[in-house]
C-alpha cells in the first residue's frame, strides 16, 4: 500500500515541477497580452500655462490647459493585421486633444498605433500614422513591456516623429508601490503645423507660405511599475514656439504652449488600483504559480521518498512460540 502510495506521489511531484517552467516560459507569453479591444482615456493637466492667443498672435498666461488622451483598440483592424503578419497584435486608434480654459479647442493630433500584444513592439502595417502622415515606429510608445528592465528604452515620440533614448534614472517608491523611473529629453526640433488649426481658415499651407515655422521640446517624465509596463504617473515640461515669418509681425518667435503637464489626480488614483490589480496577475503567472508549483513538487518528491524507504525497511522478526511440555500420563 506504501508502495502504491509512493508512486502517485511521485506522479504528482513530477507533474507539478515540470508544470512550474511551463507557467513561466509558455503560458505567460501567450496569457499576459494587451486586450485588443481595450479602450482607455487620460486627462492632464497644465496649470499656470503659457498659451497663444492667435486673435492677437500674442503669448498669455492662462489658468489651465487640458490634454484628453484617448486610446481605443480596434478589433476589426488587429484581425486583419493578425492575419497578414502571423502575429497577435493590438491596433489602437489614439487622439491627444488639448483645450484652453475656455473649453475651445487648441489642437487635436490622432494616431494609430500598431503593436505586439505581449512585447509591445512596433508592428508595420499599412495605416500606422501620426495626424494623417504615415509613419514607421521604432521603439515603444504609451506603454513598457511586461517585466520592465532596468536600462535605457527607445521612446517614439509623436510631435517629431523620431525615435529618441528615454533613460533608466532609478528605482523610486510612488504611493507605496516600487516604480521604475524614465525620463526623456526631447531638444528644440522644427515639426509640422497640426492638420486641425484652432482658427478657423487657418491649415498648416496658408501658415507656411508665411514663412513661420513651429519648434518643440519637451523634458518626457515617466514613474513605470515594472511588473505589468504601465505608467502609473507621467509629466512633460513641454514647450512650444512660433518662429520668424511674416505671421508674427517682424519678431523673431512667440510661445505657443509652455506649461507642465501632469496627470489629473483622479486619474492618478484610478491607474494605480488598476495597475495593482493588473500586477497581482502578471505576478500568479511569473512568480508566484512558478515557484508555487516547484516547491509543491519538491514537497511531493520527498514525501514519496519518505514512504519508499518505509516500504523497504524489513519487518521486526515475530517472536517464537514458547514451548511448553505435553502432559505425561500414566
Amino acid at each position: 500500500m506504501r508502495r502504491k502510495a509512493s508512486l502517485v506521489l511521485l506522479a504528482f511531484a513530477v507533474f507539478f515541477a515540470a508544470l512550474s517552467p511551463l507557467m513561466r516560459w509558455y503560458a505567460f507569453p501567450r496569457l499576459a497580452k494587451i486586450p485588443a479591444n481595450q479602450y482607455q482615456d487620460m486627462v492632464l493637466e497644465a496649470k499656470g500655462a503659457t498659451l497663444l492667443d492667435y486673435g492677437t498672435m500674442k503669448a498669455r498666461k492662462v489658468s489651465k490647459v487640458t490634454i484628453v488622451q484617448t486610446l481605443k483598440g480596434d478589433v476589426a483592424a488587429a484581425k486583419k493585421v493578425d492575419r497578414a503578419t502571423g502575429r497577435d497584435v493590438v491596433v489602437w486608434d489614439g487622439l491627444s486633444y488639448v483645450q484652453g480654459p475656455d473649453g475651445k479647442m487648441v489642437s487635436q493630433i490622432p494616431e494609430r498605433y500598431i503593436f505586439d500584444a505581449h512585447s509591445q513592439a512596433p508592428v508595420h502595417a499599412t495605416g500606422e500614422m501620426v495626424d494623417g502622415d504615415p509613419v514607421k515606429r521604432t521603439g515603444i510608445e504609451f506603454k513598457w513591456p511586461f517585466l520592465t528592465q532596468k536600462r535605457d528604452y527607445e521612446y517614439f515620440d509623436a510631435q517629431t516623429r523620431t525615435t529618441n533614448p528615454i533613460h533608466y534614472e532609478g528605482t523610486r517608491n510612488f504611493r507605496g508601490l516600487t516604480v521604475y523611473y524614465f525620463e526623456q529629453t526631447i531638444p528644440w526640433t522644427k515639426v509640422t503645423f497640426p492638420k486641425v488649426m484652432p482658427v478657423k481658415g487657418i491649415t498648416p499651407e496658408s501658415v507656411a507660405k508665411t514663412g513661420t515655422t513651429r519648434w518643440y521640446t519637451t523634458v518626457r517624465k515617466f514613474w513605470v511599475e515594472p511588473v505589468t509596463g504601465a505608467p502609473v504617473y507621467g509629466e512633460e515640461l513641454h514647450k512650444e514656439e512660433l518662429r520668424g515669418g511674416t505671421l508674427l509681425g517682424g519678431r523673431a518667435k512667440v510661445t505657443a504652449f509652455a506649461g507642465d503637464v501632469k496627470m489629473r489626480e483622479d486619474y492618478t488614483r484610478h491607474t494605480l488600483a488598476l495597475v495593482k490589480h493588473n500586477r497581482t496577475l502578471v505576478l500568479l503567472m511569473t512568480s508566484y504559480l512558478p515557484w508555487g508549483f516547484l516547491t509543491l513538487g519538491v514537497l511531493l518528491l520527498a514525501l514519496s521518498l519518505y514512504l519508499e524507504a518505509r516500504g523497504r525497511r524489513p519487518a521486526d522478526p515475530e517472536p517464537a512460540e514458547s514451548e511448553t511440555p505435553e502432559p505425561v500420563t500414566a
